[in-house]
């Protein structure tokens, strides 16, 4: 695994690399989703010029004489509107009127939209095609006559006209040519002048289908032309296909998009792991490290705790010597004195140090407490004497499976500092009792001043203590022994003053 620096070091790096990587898929999907909707507006707009194509075969299919009677095309505009996916249909002449319809008003002006050629709402597209719908070439690759939408005939008194007709004489061309109205439009190429020797007649040939339509002059021609020929078609589609095609692609992109983020997401929070893990090893290394070295100096402490009881005994029998002879003084006699106290208090601390250093190995064994704690205040007998404390134990205390020699040395410590904790004529007491068939609970309580609770934690740490004489390792001690065997131990008050040790989860034996 790499130093945690070098791996810490890298972290902006691949965060900002994750950040490029997911903004590069979201752009791509952007991207995509752009090609996408163009392609879906054009097989819109392809579906829109095969509709024009089909519209283009029924025109032809019907043309007669150049003509198309609305009466039979409207059926077939009522049609491709049913199909749903055309919402209107307008054929429009050369001036961009609307001929003939079909469906919902066209709701735009067509003037303005010829020029656009097409424009999208939100939920049609409509469309303005200007060709002549391929009407306007014949098979032999020939420009014919526009085609005419002849409007509905009259039915009413249809037959009365036409007799009229038949017997009104009709003028001669010249005459209608004079009477053509001023400003119209001149004559189609073919109205042709009358050769000499000839007719004043149009070529047969330049008609539709070889002959005139019957019933019209030239005026009248030109101006149904004007208004009925059909010259191009706006169609409105709906874009219901192509927004669902555009939201389920949008949606598709958006869960890629989502996907990627949270992929991102969670490589970014793997690296921090990674380098948290790195972080929590090599402090592990460090702290396995500085524990080799305190177990070495623990031992060394240890060796040199015990090598010092030596000295301090032989000062000790020393200073014995000199205060039980004849001819010592006083103040020498008072002075050994005081050197046999400070080398017994001296000789306690490294006791109890080599104590506390000693691994604790848990030798288990049914142990009754009632005779354990019994021996225990027999060898405090005189502490107790000397202050005038009152120790109660009961008679019934259970039977718990432990290390007898380790357990005495806890009830010592936690016996010895209660007597230091109260005050002369004060109360200690060691209660006992089952919780169920496999857990008892051990209490050693007194009326002493008793702990804050800022420092009940505190308290059974190396070298804490509250009493000026204490050495700070008695109750480290008492949890080393608690802890080896499985124990809790905890500092509580005593209700109305004092103190209480109490160590749960015992194991009751028979």
């Amino acid at each position: 695994m790499p130093p945690f620096n070098a791996t810490a070091n890298k972290t902006p790096l691949i965060y900002a690399a994750l950040v490029v990587v997911w903004a590069l898929i979201a752009s791509w999907q952007v991207v995509e989703h752009r090609r996408v909707r163009q392609a879906a507006q054009a097989a819109l707009l392809n579906r829109s010029q095969d509709i024009t194509g089909t519209l283009g075969l029924v025109l032809r299919s019907q043309r007669q004489w150049g003509m198309v009677s609305q009466e039979r095309l409207e059926p077939a505009l009522r049609e491709l509107v049913r199909s749903g996916e055309v919402i209107s249909l307008a054929l429009l002449n050369a001036s961009g009127e609307v001929v003939v319809s079909a469906g919902a008003p066209l709701d735009f002006e067509t003037q303005g939209l010829v020029k656009a050629g097409e424009r999208w709402d939100p939920r049609r597209v409509t469309l303005v095609n200007l060709v002549d719908l391929g009407l306007a070439v014949s098979d032999r690759g020939e420009t014919n006559r526009p085609t005419i939408l002849m409007p509905p005939r009259e039915r009413e008194n249809s037959s009365a006209p036409r007799e009229e007709e038949r017997e009104r004489p009709r003028p001669e061309r010249s005459e209608r040519a004079e009477h053509r109205p001023e400003g119209a439009p001149s004559p189609p190429p073919f109205f042709t002048a009358a050769e000499p020797g000839t007719t004043n007649r149009p070529d047969r040939a330049s008609w539709p289908r070889g002959r005139p339509p019957r019933g019209l002059d030239e005026a009248e021609y030109l101006e149904l032309v004007e208004r009925r020929g059909l010259h191009g078609l706006a169609i409105a589609m709906s874009t219901d296909t192509f927004r669902r095609t555009v939201n389920q692609d949008l949606w598709m992109r958006g869960v890629i998009g989502l996907f990627a983020g949270v992929s991102v997401i969670g490589l970014g929070l793997a690296w921090r792991n990674l380098v948290t893990s790195s972080d929590l090893q090599m402090r592990l290394l460090r702290a396995s490290e500085l524990n080799t070295h305190l177990k070495g100096m623990n031992l060394a402490a240890a060796g040199l705790a015990h090598e010092t009881r030596n000295p301090l005994n032989i000062i000790r029998g020393l200073a014995q010597l000199l205060s039980k002879q004849n001819d010592a003084s006083t103040e020498v006699r008072r002075k050994s004195r005081e050197m046999i106290e400070e080398t017994d208090r001296v000789t306690a601390q490294l006791n109890e140090f080599i104590n506390y250093s000693r691994p604790r190995e848990v030798r288990r064994t049914a142990v009754p407490l009632g005779p354990v704690v019994g021996e225990v205040s027999r060898a405090l007998t005189y502490d107790l004497e000397e202050k005038c404390i009152r120790l109660r134990v009961p008679e019934d205390l259970p039977v718990i499976e432990a290390d007898e020699q380790l357990l005495r040395q806890a009830l010592f410590n936690l016996l010895l500092n209660a007597v230091q904790a109260v005050e002369r004529g004060g109360d200690i007491e060691v209660a006992g009792w089952k919780l169920n068939s496999n857990g008892a609970v051990l209490e050693i309580r007194d009326n002493g001043p008793g702990v804050l609770e800022a420092n009940r934690k505190e308290i059974f740490k190396p070298y804490f203590t509250t009493h000026q004489k204490g050495t700070g390792l008695g109750l480290a001690v008492v949890q080393q022994i608690v802890l080896a065997h499985g124990w809790e131990i905890e500092c509580l008050g005593n209700e109305p003053r004092g103190a209480v040790f109490r160590i749960t989860h015992l194991k009751v034996t028979a």
